[in-house]
Parts: C-alpha cells; sequence; structure tokens
C-alpha cells in the first residue's frame, strides 16, 4: 500500500492539473491533502471519482480544508476531533478507514508567533489530536496520522537552526506536542528510514529562491503505529512536484508499506 501526503496550497484549477499527474505517476492508494481551501460542494469529488479515487473532505471555503483520497475504498469518516469536546470550528482534520487502514489527514494551525493566541490555539490543538487518539485507537491499531504538522521534529530537519530561532515550528513545545504522539504510538517513517539524513525538507518559503537553494523544513510527516509502521519498505519527499510553474509550497511525503 503507498500512502502519500500533500499540502497544495489551494486546490486551485493549476493544482488540480499538477494533482492529476501526481495520482498518474505516483499512483497513491491513498492520499491526504491538506489546505484545499475549499467548500465541500466545490471539492471536485466527482472527478477523482472517474480518475479511480473515492474521497472525503472537511473544508469551510477560503481557508484550511483537508480531503483523504483513495482507490483501496472510504468507510467511517469523520470529521475533526472525537474527543468529546466541542468541535473545532477549523476544518483541519478527516478520518476514514481505508483499506482496513484507520487514515487521518490533519493540516496542523501554523500558530504565527510563539506566544501569539494562535500559537497557543496550536498547542491546544496538538493536545486535542492526542486526546482523540487516545479516544479512538489503540497503539497497536493499523493507523496513520498524515499531514502539515506545522512542526519540524529536530534540528535535523531544517536547513539552519540559527535561522529559526525565535520563530514557531521548532519551539520546545511544539516540538514536545509532536514526541507526545510518538510517546502514543506514532512513528515517523520517513526520519526512521533516514535516521542520520538531513535535506528531507517538504516546505521552502517562496521568497529569496529557497527552493534553488535547498533552504527548507521538513514540517509534513506521515505517522503510523507500529503494525504499519514495521512494515514500511521505502519513503520520499518528491521535490519534483515543487518544481514548474506556480507550485506549492510543499511537496508531498510518500511512504510504502507491505503488509497483508
Amino acid at each position: 500500500m503507498r500512502i502519500a501526503t500533500w499540502n497544495l496550497a489551494a486546490l486551485t484549477a493549476e493544482r488540480q492539473d499538477r494533482l492529476h499527474g501526481f495520482l498518474e505517476y505516483a499512483q497513491p492508494d491513498i492520499l491526504c491533502l491538506q489546505e484545499t481551501k475549499l467548500s465541500d460542494d466545490a471539492f471536485p469529488a466527482l472527478d477523482l471519482l472517474a480518475r479511480g479515487y473515492e474521497a472525503v473532505h472537511h473544508g469551510e471555503g477560503r481557508w484550511n480544508g483537508v480531503a483523504i483520497l483513495s482507490r483501496v475504498g472510504i468507510e467511517d469518516p469523520l470529521n475533526g476531533f472525537a474527543d468529546g469536546e466541542p468541535n473545532d470550528a477549523e476544518a483541519r482534520m478527516v478520518s476514514a478507514t481505508c483499506g482496513g487502514v484507520r487514515v487521518t489527514s490533519v493540516y496542523v494551525p501554523n500558530g504565527r508567533a510563539p506566544g501569539h493566541q494562535h500559537y497557543h490555539y496550536k498547542l491546544a490543538w496538538l493536545g486535542r489530536l492526542k486526546a482523540h487518539l487516545e479516544a479512538t485507537a489503540k497503539p497497536d491499531d493499523a493507523l496513520v496520522v498524515c499531514g502539515d504538522m506545522n512542526v519540524a521534529p529536530g534540528d535535523i530537519d531544517l536547513w539552519d537552526p540559527k535561522a529559526f530561532v525565535g520563530e514557531t515550528h521548532v519551539t520546545p513545545e511544539e516540538r514536545a506536542a509532536i514526541a507526545a504522539l510518538e510517546d502514543w504510538g506514532l512513528h515517523d517513517v520517513l526520519r526512521e528510514e533516514y535516521p542520520d539524513v538531513g535535506g528531507l525538507f517538504s516546505w521552502w518559503d517562496y521568497r529569496a529562491g529557497r527552493f534553488h537553494k535547498r533552504q527548507g523544513m521538513r514540517i509534513d510527516l506521515i505517522l503510523a503505529t507500529r503494525p504499519l509502521a514495521e512494515h514500511v519498505t521505502w519513503a520520499v519527499v518528491d521535490r519534483n512536484a515543487r518544481k514548474g510553474q506556480k507550485p506549492s509550497d510543499h511537496a508531498p511525503v510518500i511512504a510504502d508499506f507491505a503488509f497483508g
């Protein structure tokens, strides 16, 4: 089973063409999308179905928006958290069971700046994600959480740690929230495949030629429970999808799992 995740930074007409191309050449069985910036009515579900992918989308229109595309079936879709708390006002999480795997696509809040109200929302959101997992799953279930985590788990995931001092995505509190998900039972499958390899970035600022200078961050993750993580055979960041005209500022992350 091939599972991928990609923040499209708006599913515009140009990005739909890029999405179609990615589906054709990468052939993911499951693809998690973030930041579609579409309402549910505007999401191209019928077009994707014609291409062999069922889809579930949780959107709000102008901002956010997450989706799961699957060619191995979609069952029991769920928008947002199941932690017993009031619904999140923003469309940042959707889950479904695909081919026997529980899949969650997440778009974690950016945080804006340490100490900002949105930063506290981000930390609370990540805490709710852990509470959701505790309420709905066990670490020995077949489960993946994919998406734009807006956190670089370690300094190895930055082109220059000094360039990010005092900014979000790298604070101890944010990293501790990701570590708490791993303590619960999730595994960062790309990092486990390449434990000491730097430069595996999934996001590059549009400005200052950051992509061509290889000055990025790794903030898009595929997190899997051990029953899946122990069967990873290959993982990669698809830098080619970041090239060309009007790309997303993110690249897809792909992992292959051999199990069954």
